[in-house]
């Protein structure tokens, strides 16, 4: 049966004996709302895939901001489907992406707001674990329970993560290369949580299971897709002349050499006295918004910079290790 396909680790292993005389089917129509995706990776340890999940029937999908989106990446859907994905945007606090693909009439899970979590209750993880599923091969699955319900604020400092928000934590080995950003759901195929990236206790070396629960991603979502939240640059006002714009030299930044068609916007060196180190930035650091606008580039930071006045305090947000930082540059009067 093809909704046994896939590696099932952690949990118990479903069976035709075992299962619910639904859960065969909860459990296919799951996979069908569950993509592959594959973009930056294959560097040391870094994997160049992940899992994501259908939101909508027009292809926006959900996703774990990370590495891999560090380029435009590609989805593949559950009959093998093949498509360039577009990152509509961000919200790097979750640890939450959506993309969009040219498609439409699709399956997918509804963000509900009503969906009862517990300690305790069962719960089906879904996604490309391991990179098992290349192409219309269905997601794995994998079966266990919400251990319990946990704040990852308490540890912070002990667990190198960006989100500090609860989380679902599960008794099931379901947060692998490949998982992240799967669908965590329940007996019933409703969504109740997106799977977390590979997450290590620096302590005591012990790897923590978890998922972000869909009710704390789901405002995020709907904001994305509406268009109130990381507005694509192009749809702010003109770019200006040069001697009016901001640049990186008015602020300071000096990047990284940009040598690739999407060189990230890491920062290699703060001149001192500059705006930017007057606000605390330092090297290393990767800018992930101007304002509310998605840098996914140094090309884009430097075009984004040209539509903001020299005279205007920019917003920046950068990412420092597993830190979100905010900062305001002032320019110098």
């Amino acid at each position: 049966m093809t909704w046994l396909l896939g590696v099932l680790l952690g949990g118990a292993v479903l069976s035709p004996v075992t299962a619910q005389s639904t859960l065969p089917s909860v459990i296919r129509e799951s996979q069908q709302r569950v993509v592959k995706v594959y973009g930056a990776g294959g560097v040391a340890t870094l994997e160049g895939y992940q899992s994501g999940f259908l939101v909508s029937p027009e292809g926006h999908i959900a996703t774990a901001w990370s590495t891999v989106l560090d380029v435009e990446p590609v989805v593949v859907l559950d009959d093998g489907r093949r498509f360039d994905a577009e990152i509509v945007g961000f919200e790097p606090t979750l640890e939450l992406a959506v993309l969009k693909i040219d498609a439409d009439d699709l399956p997918f899970f509804k963000m509900q707001s009503d969906v009862p979590v517990r300690p305790a209750m069962t719960v089906l993880a879904v996604s490309n674990l391991f990179g098992i599923a290349a192409g219309n091969e269905p997601a794995s699955v994998m079966r266990g329970r919400v251990a319990t319900i946990a704040s990852l604020a308490a540890r912070r400092g002990t667990f190198e993560t960006a989100y500090t928000g609860d989380v679902l934590l599960l008794d099931l080995i379901a947060n692998n290369p490949g998982a992240a950003g799967g669908a965590l759901v329940d007996t019933q195929g409703r969504l109740i949580g997106m799977l977390g990236k590979e997450l290590r206790d620096a302590a005591t070396g012990v790897w923590v299971n978890y998922a972000v629960p869909a009710s704390s991603l789901r405002p995020a979502v709907g904001d994305i897709i509406a268009g109130r939240q990381s507005t694509p640059v192009a749809d702010q006002q003109p770019m200006l002349p040069r001697d009016e714009a901001h640049s990186l030299q008015t602020l300071g930044l000096v990047m990284v050499p940009d040598v690739l068609e999407k060189t990230p916007a890491f920062i290699d060196a703060v001149p001192a006295g500059t705006p930017a180190a007057n606000a605390g930035l330092r090297p290393d650091d990767l800018i992930l918004l101007i304002g509310e606008d998605r840098i996914d580039s140094q090309r884009t930071l430097k075009e984004t910079l040209r539509r903001l006045d020299r005279r205007d305090a920019v917003e920046v947000t950068v990412q420092r290790g597993s830190q979100i930082v905010p900062v305001t540059l002032t320019p110098a009067p």
